[in-house]
């Protein structure tokens, strides 16, 4: 296997260096890694030597750098000092024992209490949503925070800019976050920077990679939360950026794709765990929070629901996200709706599901027909067997539309609603955002949203599934595997 003309010093370094890689391998990969993460990056690196290692050391660490993590403690500290011995709105009575055990977890792993007394109403429609936000921002008097993974500045976002541009000239303190690498990209980044610049606004980008500039992390993690707060008063949350419902994208464009979100409009004292979450982003990117920003909630809402929004990604010890909907697929006793464009199960999630039919659970999944991202899509494919075999109703909504909502619906009063997927990638390497909602009336308006998904949706079989092509088999096992690398 080694070249005649190569002396055998060198080919006796190059095994001393493939052995000693392989053997660091099996101390240092698996230390606090899920077994199936382990197994696949040893396999890349046993296979692969040179370019696997190189793979680890560039993206084989999931967790933020020790300083942003040490920032995010010091938060949540603070935010659970905070607020100790305030007075956050009663909660609705009659919680049963499982859902309040889950509230507690979450504000164990998030710091952000449950509050009660919040009004929220879901926005389905594309432009409807960016129009609600652009209205509401004009309202502002005392600042307007937006954090978006994607924010451009587009035909479709027109007014939504020139709303922060009107009250930007009225002297409001307009504060912006958006992700570095999802926007560095994009068409139309140049153009956005600039019209922020103009209008005066404090931006930054978030998670950046800039070597030169000493903010390094793994390149592939991304803040991916989607939220705007108005004077602590009114905010917005979901899974909608903020840009034209092709992303501007030429082969999207082509394709003739568009994207179908969710929003939902929120006011009340739960506002203020929203905001949290965008200070806290704001203060790991720029070391500074606001003086003018207090969390100090309202005292009511325009409704009567109890929320709590849990924040989760690699700033965190653990999957704050994950857990959360383990917890709801395991206390389901009737009905479980699971909206999500990009769902691969690790092996809890997949388990939890299909204990739940076992249990004689109705479950529905919504995914879309056509994908946008090739491997995620492909990764997705090799589970509808698994899932279709346990009593699983799979809708697939019909191209040329990405069904990019990310929602779960528990029996007739639990609801979430945010910016995870249920997938590798939104548990262990995306910053996002979900928000809890405890009440009939919420559910069903999620439910209406559900209802039409499903009539434009066309639904996949088992008989269907398994006429599946060799060729679409493989790829999907593959892409199966690489899901697995965090």
């Amino acid at each position: 296997m080694w070249p005649d003309t190569w002396p055998w010093w060198i080919i006796s370094i190059a095994v001393v260096i493939d052995l000693t890689i392989r053997i660091i391998a099996i101390i240092v990969v698996p230390r606090n890694r899920r077994p199936t993460a382990a197994t696949a990056w040893l396999l890349a690196i046993y296979f692969i030597p040179y370019i696997g290692v190189l793979l680890f050391l560039l993206i084989g660490n999931p967790r933020l750098p020790r300083a942003r993590r040490k920032k995010q403690d010091q938060i949540n500290a603070a935010i659970a000092e905070v607020t100790k011995g305030l007075h956050l709105g009663g909660a609705r009575p009659d919680m049963p024992e499982w859902v309040a055990s889950l509230v507690r977890m979450n504000q164990s792993l998030g710091a952000l209490p449950l509050v009660g007394g919040n009004g929220a109403h879901l926005i389905s429609d594309y432009q409807g949503s960016l129009d609600a936000m652009a209205a509401e921002i004009r309202r502002a008097q005392n600042y307007v925070h937006v954090e978006f993974y994607i924010l451009q500045s587009d035909a479709a976002t027109d007014d939504f800019f020139r709303a922060l541009e009107e009250v930007a000239a009225r002297g409001v303190p307009v504060r912006v976050l958006l992700d570095h690498w999802a926007n560095r990209w994009k068409p139309r980044y140049k153009k956005t920077i600039a019209r922020l610049d103009a209008m005066g606004a404090d931006w930054h980008l978030m998670l950046p990679v800039q070597p030169l500039k000493g903010r390094t992390q793994r390149p592939d993690l991304r803040n991916h939360r989607k939220l705007l707060v108005v004077d602590g008063e009114v905010a917005f949350l979901g899974s909608q950026n903020v840009t034209d419902s092709t992303y501007n994208l030429p082969k999207n464009i082509k394709r003739g794709l568009h994207w179908v979100d969710l929003m939902v409009r929120i006011d009340g004292p739960v506002v203020a765990s929203i905001n949290a979450v965008f200070l806290s982003d704001w203060y790991s990117e720029t070391d500074d929070i606001p003086e003018s920003v207090e969390f100090v909630p309202v005292e009511r809402g325009s409704g009567d629901l109890d929320c709590q929004i849990v924040p989760s990604g690699p700033g965190f010890e653990v999957e704050n996200n994950l857990r959360l909907f383990l917890g709801l697929l395991y206390g389901a006793k009737r009905k479980i709706m699971i909206v999500s464009p990009y769902f691969v199960p690790d092996e809890a999630l997949l388990l939890a599901v299909s204990t739940a039919c076992d249990r004689g659970v109705q479950v529905e999944l919504f995914v879309s027909e056509e994908g946008d991202q090739a491997v995620v899509y492909h990764a997705q494919r090799s589970y509808y067997e698994a899932l279709l075999k346990a009593g699983i109703r799979i809708w697939m909504y019909r191209k040329p539309y990405i069904l990019h909502t990310k929602s779960l619906t528990i029996d007739d009063d639990i609801a979430v609603i945010g910016s995870s997927n249920m997938d590798m990638r939104s548990f262990g390497l995306n910053l996002e955002v979900s928000m809890l909602v405890r009440g009939e009336e919420f559910v069903r308006e999620m439910r209406e949203v559900e209802d039409r998904y499903r009539s434009l949706s066309r639904e996949l079989t088992l008989e269907e599934w398994m006429q599946q092509p060799l060729r679409s088999t493989v790829l999907d096992n593959l892409a199966r595997l690489t899901s697995s690398l965090q």
